[in-house]
């Protein structure tokens, strides 16, 4: 096989349209533009959300709700995943190094430990957050929760 003479399949390759390169092109005179008004024109960009003069939908509607700018978002994990990773990597402790581990979340998210499904093994927890139900449960099989 000679690499200098491979060349694309037939049909996968088109020739560019050559705009502006006089009427035998095909493409001269109002280079594909059309006759007159604000797009045949040169350096024409149109603006996110113009709408032709007319007053733009985001002007129009009303703002609304409230975004808490203090907010801190979680990662939820219920206790029947901290059991199955418990079971699956034979582990007596677990923190977020070991649900990055395994997957379950990002080093950079904060994780709050929510009370879904039971819990049948002592476990050593370290989260950002517990919800009571979940604290109840692990410290109710002698298990510790610690908060980061």
């Amino acid at each position: 096989m000679d690499l200098s003479k491979l060349k694309p399949a037939s049909g996968s390759t088109k020739k560019t349209r050559r705009i502006g390169r006089g009427q035998g092109s095909g493409h001269g005179g109002t280079s594909t533009r059309g006759h007159k008004g604000q797009k045949s024109r040169s350096g024409y960009s149109k603006k996110v959300g113009f709408e032709g003069g007319q007053m733009p939908l985001q002007r129009v509607v009303p703002k609304s709700g409230f975004k808490n700018i203090n907010r801190v978002e979680f990662k939820a994990i219920n206790l029947d995943v901290l059991q199955q990773l418990a079971e699956k990597r034979n582990l007596t402790s677990i923190d977020v190094a070991a649900l990055v581990n395994a997957g379950i979340t990002s080093k950079n998210e904060k994780i709050k430990i929510l009370g879904g499904g039971t819990l049948d093994k002592k476990l050593d927890v370290k989260a950002h957050a517990f919800s009571k139900s979940a604290k109840e449960a692990i410290e109710k099989l002698e298990g510790t929760t610690e908060i980061l």
